[in-house]
């Protein structure tokens, strides 16, 4: 029934491999082994899933790999699909934090003078960078802050962490990476000294 939906079973297969497998990258000739599918078949639907962005490539000892694309716009409902854990499972029905619980979880990492959101958080952002922070939070807070937020997301997410200082020196000096972030779609979770409002 899926096969059909989906166009293929070798499709289907390479779907539950790479969706159930974050982070971790294949070369060709170990996906057919994996997947029990013939070579062909497997180079045309890799073709396929890369055109569409599910998956990514990167070569290394002279070898292709592939891995799930985990910034791709479906990755999550495509996870909560085929991934095989519960939290894959559950990934999906979970709500986006609203700004009330962004600001509660904020005051317990501490330390954060500035907060935005962007990538994967807003739709129509084209930021690499989900959240940015700014301050000098605990480290085992922010570790732990960073664990929920990704298990709730059911992805990795790109962050950065700065000193205000630096911060506050990178924007006057309209430094590339927080340039582009603020240029991209964004929300500011917190500004305690409006340093945004002050900067136009």
């Amino acid at each position: 029934m899926i096969d059909a939906l989906f166009g293929s079973k070798t499709r289907i297969k390479l779907l539950h491999l790479f969706l159930n497998n974050p982070g971790k990258s294949f070369y060709v000739r170990e996906i057919t082994r994996l997947i029990d599918e013939q070579i062909n078949s497997v180079r045309r639907e890799l073709s396929n899933m890369m055109n569409v962005g599910i998956i990514k490539s990167d070569t290394a000892d002279n070898k292709l790999y592939y891995e799930v694309n985990q910034r791709y716009e479906y990755y999550v409902p495509l996870r909560a699909i085929f991934g095989n854990d519960a939290d894959a499972k559950n990934v999906v029905k979970a709500p986006k934090p609203s700004t009330l619980d962004w600001q509660a979880r904020l005051d317990e990492v501490g330390g954060i003078r500035f907060a935005v959101l962007s990538g994967v958080f807003v739709q129509g952002s084209s930021s690499k960078v989900d959240l940015l922070l700014v301050g000098n939070p605990a480290p085992a807070k922010l570790k732990s802050f960073i664990k929920t937020l990704e298990k709730k997301e059911g992805r990795e997410l790109n962050y950065s962490v700065l000193a205000y200082d630096e911060f506050y020196y990178r924007l006057s000096i309209r430094d590339k990476f927080i340039t582009e972030l603020l240029s991209s779609k964004h929300v500011v979770l917190r500004d305690e000294e409006q340093i945004l409002t002050r900067q136009k």
